[in-house]
């Protein structure tokens, strides 16, 4: 893990698209502004994690709901 100290209105770069800003500090609470590409999703972790719980419980639906193919 790489860890940067950075003040308000400071950024950081990751690769050549992505730019998170330190948009506000206030006690313990730090506000990020993201500017990235349409074609990468930007989630809080909680969300990301979320979403990737329904695609696992689709995904075993879907395999669970498959008609078996009885043997020749």
């Amino acid at each position: 893990m790489l860890v940067l100290s950075r003040q308000k209105n400071e950024s950081i770069m990751i690769g050549d698209d992505v730019e998170i800003i330190i948009v506000d500090v206030r006690g313990d609470k730090v506000r990020l502004g993201i500017t990235a590409p349409k074609s990468v999703s930007v989630h809080r972790k909680e969300v990301y994690n979320a979403i990737q719980q329904e695609k696992a419980e689709a995904k075993a639906k879907e395999l669970k709901e498959q008609p078996v193919k009885p043997p020749i």
